[in-house]
């Protein structure tokens, strides 16, 4: 099949071919729902129980925007890279690069001048920011052109992305960011990542297609099995877990009421839900698993009231 050859197009795209129709389809190669995951820019403020202060909450808007952008700007490149595959994948095929909705050369120059706004806007917000986000993108790029395909450190590209979401609410505003933020952040985006590929694998396995061939899916699953993701989300969970509370019972000693000690409850809640969802193949995409759980939206809703709480207490 040709490389720009548009396949099975869905009636929004096929619809779509005529003036603003472009423009759409663009915006949906964009992935906007994922930018749900940069909502962890607000992590690092929210702990130090500053994100209400005027310049705070300004500076994190700003790292939240830089991240829309640089991620957006990847998904873009990681498309056009994997087109061929992406056509092969029951759902991946009705993105628009792959459908032919979105040309390639109209995708090279969307994410060329996106990462050019995302850093210079970051650099123009501190220097810090800037650094984090170009981090962002080389580890992304790194991981779309080649790294994808290496085992365990794929996985660990992975949630370095995650976690650099998390740094860059702090190194944008200037926030010191405390070794237990850094362990919760580190694991508890291991722990994000290993689901996701448990999820992708265990899809593959229920399908009988062999996870080696790269047939709707990715090539590296084949380098992993069930148990040795199963042992990675628990060992993640764990120390996520264990981080959590030993921060909780720092600070929470000296708080009435220990907001912090009761931010615990929510917070484990959640993971265990996450975990739930993995285990039943549901965290293939973690905005999807997410925005479909009410039981994970009410229990991480109610772990930032208690931890916002807990934080400016």
């Amino acid at each position: 099949m040709p490389a720009d050859a548009p396949v099975d197009r869905p009636a929004a795209s096929r619809s779509a071919d005529g003036g603003g129709g472009h423009v759409l389809d663009l915006i949906r190669a964009l992935r906007p729902k994922q930018w749900l995951k940069n909502l962890l820019v607000f992590a690092a403020p929210l702990a130090a129980g500053s994100l209400l202060q005027g310049p705070v909450l300004a500076g994190t808007l700003v790292a939240f925007v830089v991240f829309c952008l640089a991620a957006s700007a990847t998904y873009l490149i990681n498309d056009i890279r994997d087109v061929e595959v992406d056509r092969l994948h029951p759902k991946k095929r009705f993105r628009p690069i792959a459908s032919g909705a979105v040309s390639k050369p109209t995708a090279v120059v969307t994410a060329v001048l996106l990462m050019v706004v995302a850093l210079g806007i970051g650099f123009w917000q501190s220097t810090g920011l800037g650094w984090t986000v170009l981090a962002y993108v080389v580890s992304t790029l790194s991981y779309s052109l080649g790294l994808k395909h290496e085992p365990v450190l794929e996985l660990l590209l992975l949630s370095l992305g995650f976690m650099l979401r998390a740094v860059a609410g702090g190194v944008a505003t200037g926030i010191p960011l405390s070794q237990w933020f850094l362990i919760v952040a580190g694991f508890g985006s291991l722990f994000m990542a290993a689901g996701k590929r448990y999820s992708e694998l265990n899809r593959l396995t229920a399908d009988e297609i062999d996870p080696s061939s790269g047939d709707q899916g990715r090539k590296v699953l084949g380098g992993y099995t069930l148990s040795y993701l199963r042992f990675v989300v628990a060992v993640a969970a764990g120390v996520t877990v264990t981080a959590y509370c030993l921060w909780a019972f720092e600070v929470g000693g000296s708080q009435s009421p220990p907001w912090s000690l009761i931010s615990i409850f929510p917070f484990v809640l959640a993971l265990l839900r996450y975990g739930a969802d993995i285990f039943r193949g549901e965290a293939e995409a973690p905005e999807n698993a997410v925005l479909a759980d009410r039981v994970l939206l009410v229990s991480g809703v109610a772990w930032a009231i208690t931890f916002g709480l807990g934080a400016i207490t």
